[in-house]
């Protein structure tokens, strides 16, 4: 294939995150709203260009007291900071379909840079005759890293909220006519 745009498919796709819970269990959420602009040649990921924006109001671990805390001043800050975006700045091939993808990476108003594993998954097409690629995507960042140090020591020892994020992400494209 050539370098070309694509479209994100959000109802194939997601941005999936976990983090640890009184430090011995993790709690799971999703990001239900996100769009990327793509500019890119599928077989080649190293030249391509790519900017994921993720709605921070639309986070959703499956608790909404605890949804609601994240859009606070104490995470998130949804009203004063609407989106998280990541922005690559260097694509580095690890083999066959299988790349680290650097970038600036915003939230709460500060930038990153950080770095995630990305496997292409292949292509076809739909039904309706449109061209689809598949990705996964998965990284680490620190949550304090980006000012979100909000937590609470818990009487055993420890915190509630363990700093490490883990990230995952499945993106299905369509190419732009």
């Amino acid at each position: 294939m050539v370098k070309s745009k694509w479209m994100l498919d959000p109802a194939h796709s997601s941005v999936d995150f976990s983090v640890k819970h009184m430090m011995i269990a993790n709690v799971k959420g999703t990001f239900n709203q996100f769009d990327a602009t793509i500019e890119a040649d599928p077989d080649d990921l190293t030249s391509a260009s790519i900017e994921l924006n993720i709605d921070l109001a639309s986070v959703d671990t499956r608790n909404e007291d605890r949804d609601n805390h994240l859009r606070s001043a104490d995470f998130f800050n949804v009203e004063k900071n609407p989106k998280m975006t990541f922005t690559t700045t260097n694509i580095e091939r690890k083999g066959e379909g299988e790349y680290n993808v650097t970038g600036n990476l915003t939230i709460a108003g500060v930038t990153k840079s950080e770095t995630i594993s990305v496997t292409y998954e292949g292509s076809g097409v739909d039904p309706w005759g449109n061209v689809k690629v598949g990705f996964t995507a998965d990284g680490s960042l620190n949550r304090s890293d980006y000012g979100l140090t909000w937590n609470s020591a818990l009487e055993t020892g420890g915190v509630l909220v363990g700093d490490k994020i883990k990230i995952s992400l499945d993106l299905q494209a369509s190419k732009a006519e």
